[in-house]
């Protein structure tokens, strides 16, 4: 068909609801979006939840929601239900079937060349954002009809084999999980009757306060000091998908943060109870929203083992926190979480069982980037 722009063939839709009078059960914000997932996975309720005033905007099944900030992110997901979001996440559908097949469209939206476009038309640096009329100056090769759907049919097709892949990799996850409770049993109520104490009798446990951080981090696409936040913890590992690097130049802030290797990370304000395991020395450095756990006598205490002691517990550890706007838990209240502690040689039997569920899981992703290899290749 030739080359097109993007604003000729997609519009962006902008349907606001009054919020006083709502009739909707469920948002979507950023957070609830995955990069390059077009699966929305979360949602918020507006029953339960502080909804900020932005989220007015009304999307319904078959429209793509489109992250507008931190572009590079490529947060692009296929709505399938009706909800509300806010006016930083694009609502956008093809102007006209016969020309743009609407299922087509996530996939032309997480392209190289678009993403890279987006980022380029960004404007503000700690959280760059774009317009939608930016946006709509991108040209792309659109294929004619009869292209599009065969690319649709191929697409999808290797879309769905994927979302099977995250499936094993999330029953691996469970499997981890139940093979934890079969060996120490629900830590909380002490079921195999381990010795207890006080986390803080075996850990040093701090966060990073007093320093203004915000002055000393930007976006970078490459670096040597990452920020480790909130965001990057997920199911005892780092997620290094949305990262912020640090200038070099701020000795005192580093000096502070810095994480070694077997360090756990927990988020303790607002998404609680988020853990991830530290495998390197002097790469990665505390965020203000994440405490630093570090266990006393490693020759006692396995760092794997707690990492997954912390994960399986969530549920025990945010019960803790303080019911407030958003929730929080202090470094005091961390501290004294009574845990049980088995033998270190049995926790370091668990070792092994998180090592063979972490390369089955390696070998999952690299399925799935294989994947996404052909998929990128079908869209060039």
């Amino acid at each position: 068909m030739g080359q097109v722009k993007f604003g000729d063939v997609v519009k962006e839709v902008k349907i606001n609801i009054d919020r006083t009078n709502n009739p909707y059960d469920y948002y979507v914000a950023g957070d609830h979006m995955d990069s390059e997932d077009l699966t929305i996975r979360r949602k918020g309720s507006f029953a339960t939840d502080d909804v900020g005033p932005a989220f007015t905007r009304l999307f319904r099944p078959g429209q793509i929601l489109y992250g507008s900030r931190r572009t590079y992110l490529k947060k692009v997901a296929v709505a399938d239900f009706e909800g509300i979001c806010s006016n930083t996440t694009f609502v956008l559908e093809t102007k006209d079937e016969s020309i743009l097949r609407q299922r087509l469209l996530p996939f032309i939206m997480l392209t190289d060349d678009f993403t890279k476009w987006s980022i380029s038309k960004s404007k503000g640096s700690t959280n760059p954002y774009i317009l939608f009329s930016d946006l709509a100056n991108y040209v792309f090769e659109l294929p004619d009809i009869a292209r599009q759907d065969e690319l649709v049919e191929l697409l999808w097709q290797a879309y769905e084999t994927k979302e099977s892949y995250k499936k094993m990799i999330q029953a691996t996850n469970e499997m981890v999980k139940s093979q934890f409770i079969e060996m120490f049993g629900v830590l909380q109520n002490n079921t195999k009757g381990f010795a207890q104490k006080k986390l803080g009798e075996i850990a040093f446990v701090t966060k990073l306060a007093g320093f203004e951080y915000t002055k000393y981090i930007h976006y970078k696409p490459e670096g040597d000091i990452i920020m480790v936040r909130g965001l990057n913890c997920k199911q005892g590992k780092l997620i290094l998908d949305d990262i912020y690097w640090i200038d070099k130049e701020t000795s005192q802030f580093l000096n502070r943060s810095q994480l070694s290797n077997g360090d756990i990370v927990l988020t303790y304000v607002g998404t609680v109870g988020e853990v991830a395991l530290i495998e390197e020395d002097n790469k990665y450095h505390l965020a203000p929203n994440v405490a630093k756990i570090s266990l006393y006598n490693k020759s006692e205490q396995s760092p794997e083992y707690w990492t997954y002691a912390l994960l399986f517990n969530r549920d025990y550890i945010t019960h803790f926190a303080a019911s407030t706007t958003q929730a929080a838990i202090s470094m005091e209240k961390i501290r004294d979480i009574v845990f049980p502690i088995p033998d270190y040689q049995k926790q370091l039997a668990f070792v092994p069982v998180i090592q063979q569920a972490d390369k089955s899981k390696f070998e999952l992703k690299q399925a799935i980037e294989k994947i996404d290899k052909v998929m990128r290749a079908l869209m060039q």
